[in-house]
């Protein structure tokens, strides 16, 4: 059996998770999980090899066993201990920012003074900010989560399958946003106003799927307020559960996504659906919903419905239209693709 070592010590424990699900019963791989322990407290354990780990042990940890192939699930910081592991195993990492992981160090000198200046010049002092660019040209391969990024540079890694599962049945239309409640990447705003001005004869539930603060959070309980009975919003004060979010996401008719086109990282501007992979994307596969997105959104998938004018009878309908989900991201066809593609990196 091929051994792998997963390595998540920064940011993605979602799709450190989904790694574990889609590969847990492979009968080809055997895989060590090294997780941080912020990582380690969001993540569902099922008899699999996890192990504590940071920055300072990672490298002593791998030497210790054989591995074919080490996969990085996230490098925006630590820059300097997984130029080391790039350099010492044949390594795979999972890129987010497509821009981020092309900038020189000129580009990232001109972003340390912008913003969380503290923060940056650390990551420039003590975790060798300027050799993130080596990181990205040393590995051997280069994963994106998204096959519509991918290309001859980054390698599609598919991780995302549809759950089986009977789904609710209830009355009203139930329309869930998930994601940090936050204005920085979605146009929360438009859509309290959208909201605010429906008119609408059935029962329509808005379900604000992640912690809501600050003037976010001012607006959605004005707009609780003003609501007519047969339109409900609920919302998170607090860091939504992964039960409340499983719970809920399981219950929606249909996702709403309205991210923002433009986005940054480290100050290197990103663009969804063409950089960056929004997680919207992921939760879809895995609940099997369709979702509405921006009219701007670039993407081929059928599930990925462009927002129309008249949005509640959008809803509507797609409350009523069936997506089969399992003929495309059964977990069985994509463990299998994603054997293929872990194959390779064994191979060459």
């Amino acid at each position: 059996m091929k051994k792998i070592a997963y390595i998540e010590i920064d940011t993605h424990a979602e799709i450190a998770q989904s790694f574990m699900e889609i590969i847990q019963d492979s009968q080809e791989f055997a895989v060590d999980y090294y997780f941080s322990k912020k990582i380690k407290d969001q993540i569902k354990e099922n008899n699999e090899s996890v192990f504590l780990s940071d920055s300072s042990m990672i490298l002593d940890q791998l030497k210790t066993k054989k591995y074919d192939v080490v996969i990085i699930g996230t490098v925006h910081r630590y820059f300097n201990t997984f130029q080391a592991v790039t350099q010492k195993y044949n390594t795979a990492v999972i890129v987010h920012n497509l821009n981020f992981a092309d900038a020189s160090k000129l580009d990232l000198m001109k972003g340390i003074f912008k913003n969380d200046v503290i923060y940056r010049l650390k990551l420039w002092w003590k975790e060798g900010l300027f050799y993130s660019s080596k990181v990205y040209r040393k590995t051997k391969n280069l994963f994106v989560l998204d096959e519509e990024l991918s290309s001859e540079k980054y390698k599609f890694l598919p991780l995302f399958y549809t759950a089986d599962f009977a789904k609710a049945d209830h009355e009203d239309v139930i329309i869930v946003i998930p994601g940090g409640v936050s204005q920085q990447r979605r146009d929360y705003s438009r859509i309290f106003q959208m909201i605010q001005k429906l008119q609408a004869s059935e029962n329509y539930t808005f379900v604000f799927l992640g912690k809501a603060q600050n003037n976010e959070l001012k607006q959605l309980e004005k707009l609780h307020a003003d609501l007519p009975q047969n339109i409900v919003i609920k919302y998170f004060k607090e860091r939504v559960s992964s039960e409340d979010f499983e719970n809920w996401m399981r219950k929606a008719d249909v996702l709403w996504c309205p991210i923002q086109q433009e986005t940054e990282f480290f100050s290197q501007k990103e663009i969804y659906g063409v950089t960056k992979m929004t997680g919207n994307l992921g939760d879809a596969v895995k609940y099997g919903k369709q979702a509405v997105f921006p009219q701007n959104y670039p993407s081929k998938l059928d599930f990925i419905i462009p927002e129309q004018e008249n949005i509640i009878e959008q809803f509507k309908a797609l409350k009523n239209t069936h997506f089969d989900f399992q003929k495309n991201y059964n977990k069985a066809a994509v463990q299998k693709n994603l054997e293929k593609v872990l194959d390779s990196l064994i191979s060459t």
